[in-house]
């Protein structure tokens, strides 16, 4: 079942955009999800989707693990990264740490996506997810690639499906606002929820919208929301093989977006909070995760800042006392210092939810009831600053650690 779209403090839409089916997808597209036979659940697994318009706009971003998939190989060698008209994906299998014969199913994915598709090679991109170091049953994602593209229609539910593996919920998000006195639709369709980190996630991520937008600013606007939405995000702090975001304009609206006009402005603060909205979904699924906290780091340095802020994001105590509503301060303190290990002795202060707890170092006494009160919601904000905190700055959002999120992964393949 859906949820609702996320509410959280930290997601501001630019005013006036229309929630619309969380299902939808933006005019000039289609898409469309089938069970192959990958997952042993039966569940959907191959997914297709198809940009109607003969010239798109498009930008795509990929993990930056040394171990990159075969998927993720392909499609930076093979693919017209600025005009894609095409996602071929699969669920169930990541087709990574499989060698050159991974690589060649890959690109067979990508032609007979070509090819049901009436499209070129390059303006493919293909997509896989799941567990690393299993071969494709090829010849079953190659049927679910055809049988995808006879059932190609205007609801993305089967496409979404088809792009999940643990998640415990969609993560969709559909909008509308006004640019230019006409409507522009952003439609986004998101999977993760485990090995999570800055700079992604085990995430794969398709945005559609039906503005006119050149190749080179859609990049630029689209690359600037993923490093502020999916690159400020930690689950576990493991980076994945598989992280894959492709975004595509149809410009089927007719509405154009320019550099440096209004319009480029309020498109790139909705890109923004699609994004971020859709990230935060990820950080909340968690693999049972319970509540989401952001980390604000001030610091004398932007690398001082983000070493902080990553120490805190991923530190098991923290996440386990962020899960337990347990206010214990010390942990923060803690991590932050170890991050700054070697430095020095180094004032750093902590407050949780705006109510200071440490201060340069020093315990500052605060009711206890009180501070349970601040962390007992669905989202925790801390606040560390290290020194004056006046040279760098840096903010992760993260989950908490549960006892779901352990039996998930110590059973994933079992």
């Amino acid at each position: 079942m859906s949820p609702p779209l996320l509410r959280s403090r930290w997601v501001e839409f630019p005013e006036g955009v229309e929630e619309l089916p969380a299902n939808s997808l933006a005019p000039g597209f289609a898409a469309a999800g089938v069970c192959a036979g990958i997952k042993r659940s039966g569940k959907e697994d191959v997914g297709l989707l198809l940009c109607r318009s003969p010239q798109p706009a498009s930008a795509a971003f990929f993990t930056a693990n040394a171990a990159a998939a075969a998927p993720v190989m392909v499609s930076r060698k093979r693919c017209a990264l600025e005009r894609l008209r095409a996602v071929v994906v699969n669920s169930g299998c990541a087709n990574a740490a499989t060698g050159q014969p991974g690589v060649a199913d890959a690109e067979a994915m990508q032609a007979k996506g070509a090819a049901v598709l009436g499209l070129a090679v390059e303006e493919v991109a293909v997509c896989s997810t799941g567990t690393i170091g299993d071969r494709l049953p090829l010849p079953k994602v190659l049927a679910g690639i055809e049988e995808a593209a006879r059932s190609l229609g205007g609801d993305a539910a089967t496409f979404q499906r088809a792009i999940e593996t643990t998640d415990a919920f969609p993560k969709q998000v559909a909008v509308a606002c006004q640019l230019e006195g006409r409507q522009v639709v952003v439609t986004a369709q998101c999977k993760g929820a485990g090995m999570i980190s800055p700079r992604f996630a085990t995430m794969l991520c398709f945005l559609e919208t039906d503005a006119a937008i050149e190749p080179a600013l859609f990049s630029e606007l689209v690359g600037r929301a993923v490093e502020r939405s999916f690159g400020r995000i930690s689950v576990d702090g493991q980076l994945s093989t598989n992280d894959t975001v492709v975004a595509i304009a149809s410009g089927a609206s007719g509405v154009v977006v320019a550099a440096g006009s209004p319009a480029a402005e309020r498109f790139s603060s909705l890109l923004d909070a699609v994004l971020l909205q859709l990230a935060l979904l990820v950080v909340k699924d968690g693999e049972g995760s319970k509540r989401i906290g952001r980390v604000v780091v001030e610091a004398e340095s932007g690398g001082e800042a983000e070493a902080v802020a990553r120490a805190v994001a991923n530190s098991p105590l923290v996440k386990a006392a962020l899960y337990g509503g347990d206010p214990n301060w010390g942990r923060i303190l803690q991590a932050a210092g170890q991050a700054l290990a070697g430095s020095g002795e180094r004032p750093i202060s902590v407050a949780i939810e705006g109510v200071e707890v440490c201060r340069a170092g020093e315990a500052v006494a605060v009711p206890q009831p009180g501070l349970e009160e601040a962390v007992s919601g669905e989202e925790v904000e801390y606040l560390v600053r290290v020194g004056e905190g006046n040279g760098g700055y840096a903010e992760l959002y993260f989950s908490d650690l549960s006892h779901t999120y352990v039996t998930i992964n110590a059973e994933y393949r079992t």
